[in-house]
């Protein structure tokens, strides 16, 4: 338990995984990690920060690193979702492995969270359209075990995003069954 940003209230503090596109949302995810758990003191991170994994190790060992050394200890996963995060190999592969509950790994919890660089629709109404998010994370949303959510700096309504999913990480089934990314992807948009 934590104090909420000098209010009397006591809250929860889970430990949470970033996931996001480095080469694009590299400062956001920099920020959101600097505002939620160094300064608001309501979450504890888990991520992988530049330099913890040698970048020539093999893309199978640099997965289990993840896997077995900083998602292993997550409670939930977040996914900053950018204008290009859905391509990544690496975020479908965290998003899977996080919703994963093994023998060793218990399960995460998930949310989205749209980045002020993600490209809005169009439409009225609408905050995204689902083949420009993840598509894991788009499968999760539709089947209730994961939310999504537009940027915010309130540290409140982030805290209450990362709890509810915690909640939500044993009490809802999630879809893990779309085909992992074997390679990045490209183009405007998934099919």
């Amino acid at each position: 338990m934590s104090l909420l940003y000098g209010l009397n209230q006591q809250i929860n503090r889970h430990k949470v995984f970033v996931s996001y596109h480095h080469a694009n949302d590299q400062n956001y995810r920099d920020y959101f990690e600097r505002m939620f758990s160094d300064t608001y003191d309501i979450m504890v991170s888990e991520s992988v920060q530049i330099g913890d994994i040698n970048s020539n190790l093999s893309t199978d060992t640099i997965r289990q690193k993840i896997r077995d050394e900083y998602l292993r200890n997550s409670t939930v996963t977040v996914v900053l979702v950018g204008a290009e995060t859905w391509k990544r190999k690496h975020v479908d592969w965290e998003i899977g492995a996080s919703i994963r509950k093994t023998q060793y790994n218990p399960r995460s919890g998930l949310i989205g969270i749209l980045l002020p660089t993600y490209p809005k629709p169009y439409e009225p109404n609408i905050d995204y359209l689902y083949h420009t998010i993840p598509p894991r994370l788009h499968d999760n949303i539709q089947c209730g075990f994961a939310s999504i959510y537009n940027w915010s700096n309130d540290p409140k309504m982030v805290h209450d995003w990362i709890h509810d999913a915690f909640e939500k990480r044993n009490k809802i089934n999630p879809d893990n069954s779309y085909e992992n990314f074997v390679n990045n992807h490209s183009g405007e948009r998934w099919y």
